[in-house]
């Protein structure tokens, strides 16, 4: 985790990168260079300090990239669960945003990502310790806002994409996504318990939907969340869902009673 700054170097670096990323309209690329910071570390400080990333305006952006975007598969319904979770879009910008534990998992989604499309995503790390992955690519963005995701998830009620909902074998991996961001599971008075918590209703809606097609008793929305409690659905949850985030995984196979290796 990042030292904290006294208010001296706050006000030095916050003028300092003013000066160099909003009056003289130099790229994060080119601040780290003459910095001799990381990519990561200008990203990182721009945050610290508030100051709003603006890739889209900085000359020779990302947007000359050339993409393959990926056919419809199971690792791609995977990347939007995980997006309607814990992820954020920008008007020129992707990024993930986990928690301070959760460093394997972020690992994890890089992979996956350069798997799908073939780009590495970048790092910075908060001066709380959490963990931001990003890339900034228009293309991209507009990949992603085409098949349904917008950048307030919350505002316009975000659901799952259609490519998903139509084809049930994009249900598991998309709810993993999903339960590996915005899901828990956790101790009750009667047993253990299962849950999917969200700010969208018609995303709370599709998420029971798809875990009623799968054959789970998903109970009624309620708190702005969908809750699993039977135990015979607890141990096919981990069968036919499972998790990638270690620590998910870890309390999902020791409070389902289920002997697996990871």
């Amino acid at each position: 985790m990042p030292r904290p700054w006294t208010e001296k170097q706050k006000r030095f670096f916050r003028r300092e990168l003013v000066e160099l990323y909003i009056k003289k309209n130099l790229s994060i690329r080119e601040i780290g260079k003459l910095l001799g910071l990381a990519e990561s570390g200008v990203y990182d400080r721009l945050l610290r300090l508030d100051i709003k990333p603006i890739p889209s305006q900085k000359k020779g952006f990302l947007n000359k990239r050339a993409i393959s975007f990926p056919k419809y598969s199971e690792d791609l319904a995977e990347i939007v669960g995980i997006l309607l979770g814990d992820g954020h879009i920008s008007s020129g910008q992707i990024w993930f945003t986990l928690g301070s534990k959760e460093q394997e998992y972020s690992n994890y989604i890089n992979l996956l990502f350069s798997k799908v499309f073939g780009y590495q995503l970048k790092i910075s790390i908060t001066n709380k310790g959490y963990t931001n992955l990003f890339i900034g690519f228009i293309a991209l963005v507009k990949y992603f806002k085409k098949m349904g995701l917008v950048q307030n998830k919350v505002k316009y009620q975000v659901g799952v994409p259609s490519w998903i909902l139509k084809n049930k074998k994009y249900y598991s991996p998309c709810l993993r996504g999903l339960f590996d961001t915005d899901g828990s599971v956790y101790k009750i008075r009667s047993g253990y318990q299962i849950s999917f918590k969200n700010m969208s209703f018609v995303l709370l809606k599709d998420i029971r939907k798809m875990l009623l097609v799968l054959g789970f008793s998903a109970s009624q929305i309620s708190n702005f969340s969908v809750y699993i409690t039977k135990k015979e659905d607890l141990r096919r949850f981990r069968e036919v869902i499972g998790s990638n985030n270690p620590p998910k995984f870890s309390r999902l196979v020791t409070w389902t009673n289920i002997k697996v290796v990871p």
